[in-house]
């Protein structure tokens, strides 16, 4: 059982069974009809890893017909929105051409209604709309799945922007959630995809995001975090939160004028500064991710705004991501290879990321892996798009068997989406170059905090240690060694005692097909009529069948006696 930020309970153990249950039923004929329209097959089995066969009704797969899925699941709700948006991140079984399409889903909905929108902010704040803002605009200024958004005044003049949860939304997403639970479990329990991709784990992830979304006060403490660790750039730009004004289902921010990315005119751009904007908002997210080690990510540029002041804000932070250290020291290896054109480098980064499945093929993943990394260097060094190479480098990881973690996916969409912000500030700006600078300042960086006085002051105590408990170890060592009692325990595989035990499984084979054959024949020749008889069978055969009785009953005991004695 778990709690949503409303305390309510909502069961998602796995099951292995379908519950039926009235109020399911309509979601289950949603799921079905999805899979009708689309086909699972459509969906993973032109998706790498895939060796068994499915059926071979495939439709094309083309660009529409994943983007046809994309509209259908912005119909069905927030539960299918960001499940598509997480499945997306799974390069591992979700074709390319779906897993494109599905990480641009839009949750642009219908506005509710003002009256509505009073009465939660009433229940919420605990006092009237009327009395916590001066001003209050009814007609919302954004609309999604999940809640919408309205300008408002406080008491004070302070011009804010005030999110509220759609109502209803929560008690929607925790019944569709436990329906995605029991069809999880349900494939993983009685399919192969299943028990491969391990479904359940995917919708418990699911569940865990959108209960961190569903509650605004997580949102904002993430806005002060991320002010706090970006106030070193001038140019970028977190609305700081209201904290008396803001609840699980109420957000208040202050406000913030502009116009997001994708909607700025030749004019507009050529009044920005769009080469110092585009480096900094790079500059600011590989701070976040290489340094910091918690990062926005969703940096969709329709969540990307240019201030009126001409700067870059970011909004929208229900969703932030952690990256612990050696996963860091990774990442930075990686797109430095990647930006210098280090093909078998990025390959041997890559590798150590992941984890190798039994069908991993290595020389396979470092020869595409190698391919990518020199294809995209060679073809135009300025228009090298990073991040779409690290999603490809996930994607062939999972083609070729290497588990890459989640991380890898997520850093790969958030750059991708970085890429297209970067563009649509400046059309040459080059995400390739920017990386390159930025990564190597930080890789600097990192180097230098690792010799602070108190990393080396930790350094200097384990060497301390180790120094102190020396020289006892030696003494041991060199006195086991001259009473000649050191001894090395060495566990490996005896290579007469290994090709003893398969002379004896031939030996065994061999005997056993002998007796057998000894049997049928003395069985085919009961039938051939020859003076010579015993018991009134045929003579010839008779002792056949002794021989073989005898011959088989002397290697079970045999076995009996000798094999399943237990070794010394």
């Amino acid at each position: 059982m778990a709690n949503d930020p409303q305390g309510k309970k909502m069961s998602l153990m796995p099951a292995t069974t379908l519950s039926l249950r009235p109020s399911h039923l309509k979601r289950y004929h949603t799921l079905v009809r999805l899979l009708a329209k689309y086909g699972l097959s459509d969906l993973v089995k032109n998706a790498p890893l895939i060796d068994d066969p499915l059926p071979q009704h495939t439709t094309p797969l083309v660009p529409a017909k994943a983007t046809e899925l994309a509209r259908d699941l912005e119909t069905m709700g927030p539960a299918f929105i960001k499940l598509g948006q997480l499945l997306s991140t799974r390069a591992d079984f979700i074709a390319p051409v779906y897993a494109d399409a599905l990480s641009r889903l839009q949750n642009q909905v219908e506005p509710f209604p003002y009256e509505q929108v009073e009465a939660i902010v009433s229940v919420e704040l605990g006092v009237r709309l009327s009395k916590a803002f001066a001003d209050f605009d009814p007609t919302p200024i954004a609309a999604a799945s999940l809640g919408q958004v309205h300008r408002a005044t406080l008491r004070s003049g302070q011009l804010v922007a005030v999110k509220v949860q759609r109502p209803g939304v929560r008690e929607s997403i925790a019944e569709d959630l436990e329906v995605f639970a029991e069809v999880a479990g349900f494939l993983d329990a009685h399919t192969e995809l299943g028990r491969r991709y391990e479904f359940s784990k995917i919708i418990e992830q699911l569940r865990i995001s959108l209960i961190h979304e569903l509650d605004y006060r997580q949102e904002a403490e993430n806005l002060k975090l991320m002010r706090k660790q970006l106030e070193e750039f001038s140019m970028i730009v977190i609305p700081a939160p209201i904290e008396h004004y803001t609840s699980g289902r109420v957000l208040t921010m202050e406000h913030i004028s502009g116009q997001k990315v994708t909607s700025l005119s030749g004019l507009a751009q050529m009044e920005l500064d769009g080469p110092a904007l585009a480096e900094e908002v790079f500059r600011a997210y590989l701070h976040q991710i290489l340094n910091v080690g918690l990062f926005h990510a969703d940096p969709h540029p329709g969540n990307v705004f240019v201030t009126t002041d001409h700067k870059i804000a970011l909004l929208d932070l229900g969703m932030v991501a952690r990256i612990g250290p050696q996963m860091q020291d990774h990442l930075i290896k990686l797109l430095l290879a990647i930006s210098e054109g280090q093909s078998e480098r990025a390959a041997e980064v890559a590798e150590r990321m992941g984890t190798p499945k039994d069908s991993f093929k290595p020389s396979a993943f470092r020869e595409r892996i190698g391919a990518l990394v020199s294809e995209q260097y060679s073809s135009n060094l300025n228009r090298i798009l990073v991040g779409r190479v690290v999603v490809q480098v996930a994607q062939i990881s999972a083609e070729t068997g290497l588990s890459v973690p989640g991380e890898l996916t997520m850093l790969g969409k958030t750059l991708l989406n970085l890429d297209r912000v970067g563009l649509a500030l400046w059309p040459e700006f080059s995400p390739n170059e920017s990386i390159r600078r930025n990564v190597a300042d930080i890789m600097h960086r990192k180097t230098l905090q690792s010799l602070s006085p108190a990393n080396l002051l930790g350094t200097a105590m384990e060497a301390k240690e180790l120094l102190e408990r020396l020289p006892a170890r030696i003494n041991a060592i060199l006195t086991h060694l001259a009473e000649n009692r050191l001894r090395v325990d060495l566990r490996a595989v005896d290579e007469g005692e290994f090709i003893s035990g398969l002379q004896k499984i031939a030996n065994r084979i061999t005997q056993g097909l002998i007796f057998a054959g000894l049997t049928v024949s003395a069985a085919l020749m009961m039938r051939v009529d020859t003076g010579f008889k015993i018991f009134g069978y045929s003579g010839l055969a008779f002792l056949f069948f002794i021989i073989a009785a005898i011959g088989a009953m002397w290697v079970a005991i045999e076995i009996m006696l000798h094999d399943r004695r237990p070794k010394k």
